[in-house]
């Protein structure tokens, strides 16, 4: 083997060298975005899961406080209708004045009860709405239930579609290791940062969902 060859062959091994050391640098970065990847995905589910566990709670509880709401509607209608019948009582002409005094104070009774079903605040918290036994605070706190499902079903679409993207981004990811393909290793990090934005926004809500 001449000089010439032995040239030629150092700077085989030193181009072949050079490709192991820039496939090792890629296949490095490529698994440092996965597991980075895959530690947002870890954060996201935990997230995605107590938003649901938030939507279960608040759907629960909007529908009991209704119920409430409703059997208090109920009973107020109830003395409703006996404060209509004691009206009529009292237009009788034939009533003693015992009776008629009975009948009044029964009906301020009536009176005073439907007047406590529409509000009747908290005497330990008189200014919070949504403590008491009223029908407005608890229409409030129903109302209340009903926002913060609302707030935890936008909380699990972000978290759902990060799920997705950030899945895609690891499927990718993993490509670009086996091919070392550069535009899919790019593809896969533009997808993590689009997932990783979802998952930010699912415990910030900052942006809403255009959809």
């Amino acid at each position: 083997m001449d000089s010439r060859d032995a040239a030629d062959l150092i700077s085989e091994l030193a181009d072949e060298k050079a490709e192991h050391a820039h496939a090792d640098r890629f296949r490095g970065r490529a698994a440092l975005l996965i597991a980075m990847l895959a530690a947002v995905l870890a954060i996201g589910g935990m997230g995605g899961g107590n938003a649901t566990d938030d939507m279960i709670a608040s759907n629960i509880g909007a529908s009991d406080t209704w119920a409430f709401f409703q059997a208090k509607n109920i009973r107020q209608t109830s003395f409703e209708i006996a404060v209509e019948e004691i009206d009529t009582a009292l237009l009788a002409d034939d009533l003693s004045p015992a009776q008629r005094e009975r009948l009044e104070t029964r009906r301020a009774d009536y009176v005073a009860t439907i007047a406590r079903y529409d509000s009747e605040p908290d005497p330990e918290a008189p200014n919070d709405p949504l403590r008491g036994e009223g029908k407005a605070q608890i229409s409030a706190r129903a109302q209340n239930f009903e926002a913060q499902f609302a707030t935890a079903s936008e909380r699990d679409n972000n978290f759902d579609l990060a799920e997705i993207c950030l899945q895609l981004a690891l499927v990718l990811g993993s490509v670009a290791i086996l091919a070392l393909n550069r535009p899919v290793l790019v593809a896969s990090a533009a997808l993590g940062a689009v997932g990783t934005g979802l998952t930010v926004n699912g415990f910030l809500l900052l942006l809403p969902l255009p959809f």
